[in-house]
């Protein structure tokens, strides 16, 4: 059986907005590898560059020139090449590129060549994806966003996700159960409260109510998971993604009604962990240039709650090493697609690890129906994973697979269900 790159095709395609996205196959004999590349919202200004045509067409998102760059360029320049070697294809590609942040050939080009061909050297293997990608038998604790705002819902609610944390399970299943329960509960409450228009989805298939305050999401999460005969703080945690850069403005964090200069949103977080316990998982809570402020919060919280670095470190291990300088986080949220290739991605991994913090794979508001990051986290052995509510194909496609490899691991499956 062959191991070298024979053929390799991008086309465009479409995201679960509705938007231009790419897909790459890559082919050895008869055997292929796909992947389609996702797409972020609330964007770090430090991510790899996602290549758009501009112009009139798909109101500028097109991405027909990174399509072209997979099909004339890259794809023509990687023929030949051992599909095992994926660090060498990487970084082939990256020096091809030339640029600090992909912005020449565009990372959904590179990324689509990077994970199609490791995709393809799994299946030549015969083996899952996870089990390619690593030895580990971890499912990680889903972080289910069930209610949007921000970016991703376009209200006055600042915060942009507000997730269920089903940490006192057994099982993966069981705790995805447990959350769609809860979800479900919370669907009602929101349409009892706030009326029919308070059960619109948003983005990530959260609902996109009509709440001002972090307070009265936090209230009626908590009381739709008491409604469901589950108990805060031994079954289910929270965990919020503030993406706090997109509230700030001139220098003030203009957040449920109030505009609050660093050193008072340091203190709004302070009042809101210490009354609510439930509380866990607290990321971007600050922007994304602000170490200082990310180090406040490990300092003070680090021991008991988990202080995530999203748009402050883009899965960027240059970035990541100044949040370890400064001690600004003791959790990494992985986005495959903010870095743009799969070794890049692994070497964030790797140090992150290297200072026992913890990691979340996550997916991103421009998903696709593609399942690869279910299989990055138990591959790698993440702790958590970020992949929407349990609603919208694009986001439950991912707990099914998830599913499925629990299933398929059987008794050596280990949920992480730890604080």
């Amino acid at each position: 059986m062959t191991n070298e790159i024979s053929k390799v095709r991008a086309r465009e395609v479409l995201d679960s907005r509705g938007n231009p996205t790419v897909e790459v196959e890559i082919y050895s004999g008869n055997q292929f590898g796909r992947f389609i590349v996702p797409s972020g919202a609330s964007t770090g200004q430090f991510e790899a560059v996602e290549l758009r045509d501009g112009g009139n067409r798909f109101h500028g998102k097109g991405v027909l020139q990174a399509v072209k760059n997979v099909n004339e360029i890259l794809g023509p320049k990687v023929l030949g090449r051992d599909i095992f070697d994926q660090e060498g294809l990487d970084k082939f590609m990256i020096e091809l590129d030339g640029t600090p942040n992909k912005a020449k050939y565009g990372a959904n080009a590179i990324l689509g060549i990077s994970i199609a061909n490791m995709r393809l050297a799994a299946k030549n293997k015969g083996l899952w994806d996870f089990e390619y990608i690593g030895d580990s038998k971890r499912l990680p604790c889903p972080m289910l966003n069930v209610i949007n705002g921000g970016s991703h819902a376009g209200g006055d609610l600042a915060i942009q996700e507000f997730m269920l944390m089903p940490i006192g399970f057994d099982s993966f299943k069981d705790g995805l159960r447990a959350s769609v329960e809860v979800y479900h509960q919370l669907k009602k409450q929101l349409k009892k409260k706030y009326g029919s228009s308070a059960i619109n989805l948003g983005d990530e298939g959260g609902f996109a109510p009509p709440i001002d305050t972090a307070r009265d999401a936090i209230d009626i999460l908590i009381a739709s998971i008491k409604d469901m005969g589950y108990k805060p703080e031994e079954q289910f945690y929270l965990g919020i993604d503030a993406a706090a850069s997109e509230f700030l403005h001139d220098g003030k964090y203009h957040i449920d009604g109030k505009i609050l200069a660093r050193d008072d949103f340091i203190n709004y977080y302070y009042e809101l962990v210490e009354d609510y316990p439930i509380l866990l998982s607290l990321e971007d809570p600050f922007d994304e240039n602000d170490f200082e402020a990310f180090g406040d919060l490990v300092t003070k919280y680090g021991s008991t709650r988990a202080i995530v670095a999203d748009d402050l470190t883009v899965t960027n291990v240059e970035r990541i090493n100044t949040a370890i300088d400064k001690g600004a986080m003791n959790y990494l949220l992985l986005k495959v697609n903010q870095i743009g290739s799969f070794t890049e991605a692994k070497e964030a991994f790797d140090l992150t690890k290297s200072k026992d913090w913890g990691v979340v794979i996550s997916h991103r508001s421009g998903e696709t129906e593609d399942t690869f990051i279910a299989d990055l986290s138990v591959g790698m052995g993440a702790e958590r994973i970020k992949t929407g509510a349990p609603a919208r194909s694009e986001r439950v496609a991912k707990y099914n697979q998830l599913l499925r490899i629990e299933e398929y691991l059987g008794d050596e499956a280990q949920y992480y269900n730890k604080i």
